[in-house]
């Protein structure tokens, strides 16, 4: 086991869920990435706190759930969610313990403001979101990689957007598609169509796309990873890969269905052992990550985290594995409030407002990819499915009295889970930050 602290990079993109040729998908080219998995660790069951960008990220960053870190739907713009003042970024409590801490590309954990006061919030060294694709985002990584190389560990965040829908003049009319003005459709190994899609030209050629903007990203990741060798830092460099949540396709993003919570994670650290190859099946949730992280540097969390650590698992010792993992979505493009628990055999989703079955995540009005599930239906209270007989998540079975005792336990387990994080969604409607601006807009207003 190494005894000194290790470098910590954390390579992160939009968007990806487990889209990538080691996690079983032939059609897409990731040979950076794949390789980065053959020699590192690979979990196969990890999952979001959410089907969106910023609550996610925010899990991600603090190991807490996004009902209690304050990101409950996107930080840009008018949408406006933030952290909690109390929430400690992984940046500022690395930073804190003695670490060089350094933030690149993307950013949308916490509500955008100027790359200065970002790093003063955050409690990084040093921030700039001036660029967030992958390309020049992998530029100014290598350059930092060459400054940071030293006596004092980094911690380096790398956020790359693609493959996030980018819209550009290529894409169909009232469509928002994956090229924007630099990635080039990818079809050379076949098009593989997500099971919950139905299969058609016009989503042969979105999928293309994708598979292009995913390759794209693996180059840039390829890059730094590259950039780490040539320095002599990568046995003590520990490398995280990971994404926000799954592909921007119907019932996939902003669902919570496993498309929606799916992520790719994959980790290699050599000199403690981190390397080889080895896959992992244990249920993991990005909520995991701060203290696991925290565990390896033996660093006291200064609040709790809800996540729990795995560093046993990737240490090849004892690891107590999870029972469950759970999900949340509260707004993203508007109010969709939904809570979920998801075990080994089954999953349980509570719907807690009349919207549609799913939200779209195309950013399109001409939509290209179409569920084989009607999508104009509306939420019931609860939907069962039981994962191993209907690994697409198509026939709910939460009104069948054989399920019954299912429903109720599960049920439980979520609501235990809601009031022991303080879920606000047990006491009423969550008020979004643009509600409350507006309420007071119109209060100045004399109405």
């Amino acid at each position: 086991m190494a005894s000194v602290r290790p470098n910590i990079i954390v390579l992160h993109c939009h968007d990806l869920g487990r889209f990538l040729g080691c996690y079983g998908h032939p059609t897409v080219r990731t040979p950076n990435l794949d390789s980065f998995a053959s020699d590192g660790v690979r979990f196969d069951r990890a999952f979001a706190t959410a089907p969106q960008c910023s609550p996610s990220r925010a899990s991600l960053f603090t190991g807490r759930w996004p009902h209690a870190n304050g990101v409950m739907g996107l930080t840009h713009g008018d949408f406006a969610w933030d952290l909690h003042p109390g929430e400690r970024h992984l940046g500022g409590l690395l930073r804190d313990a003695g670490y060089r801490s350094v933030l690149l590309g993307v950013h949308h954990e916490s509500r955008a403001r100027p790359d200065t006061e970002l790093a003063a919030r955050l409690g990084f060294d040093h921030v700039d979101t001036s660029r967030i694709m992958a390309t020049p985002v992998a530029d100014l990584a290598c350059a930092h990689l060459s400054e940071l190389a030293g006596a004092r560990p980094f911690y380096l965040q790398v956020g790359f957007f693609e493959p996030h829908r980018m819209g550009g003049a290529r894409d169909p009319e009232g469509t928002k598609g994956f090229l924007g003005d630099h990635v080039e459709p990818d079809d050379e190994l076949g098009i593989e169509i997500p099971p919950y899609l139905a299969d058609s030209e016009s989503a042969r050629a979105e999928l293309a796309e994708l598979q292009g903007a995913v390759a794209h990203m693996d180059q840039a990741a390829g890059r730094i990873l590259d950039q780490l060798d040539r320095l002599g830092m990568a046995d003590d460099t520990l490398v995280l890969f990971t994404t926000d949540h799954g592909l921007a396709l119907p019932r996939a993003k902003c669902s919570l269905y496993d498309p929606g919570l799916e992520v790719a994670m994959i980790a290699r650290y050599p000199a403690r052992g981190w390397l080889g190859g080895r896959a992992h099946a244990d249920l993991l949730s990005n909520v995991d990550v701060v203290p696991t992280l925290l565990e390896l540097l033996g660093i006291e969390p200064e609040r709790e985290p809800h996540g729990w650590s795995f560093l046993g698992l990737l240490d090849g010792g004892d690891h107590r594995p999870r029972e469950e993992v759970f999900g949340e979505l509260t707004y993203h493009d508007y109010y969709d409030p939904r809570r979920c628990v998801r075990t080994d055999r089954h999953k349980l989703i509570a719907n807690f407002s009349n919207a549609y079955a799913f939200m779209d995540p195309s950013q399109s009005w001409n939509r290209r990819c179409t569920p084989r599930v009607e999508p104009m239906a509306y939420h019931p209270p609860v939907e069962l499915y039981d994962l191993v007989e209907d690994p697409h998540e198509l026939t709910d079975l939460a009104t069948e009295p054989a399920h019954a005792a299912t429903v109720e336990d599960l049920s439980a387990r979520l609501r235990t889970w809601m009031a022991e994080t303080g879920d606000p969604l047990l006491d009423g409607a969550v008020t979004s930050p643009l509600h409350r601006r507006t309420s007071a807009r119109l209060g100045r207003a004399g109405y």
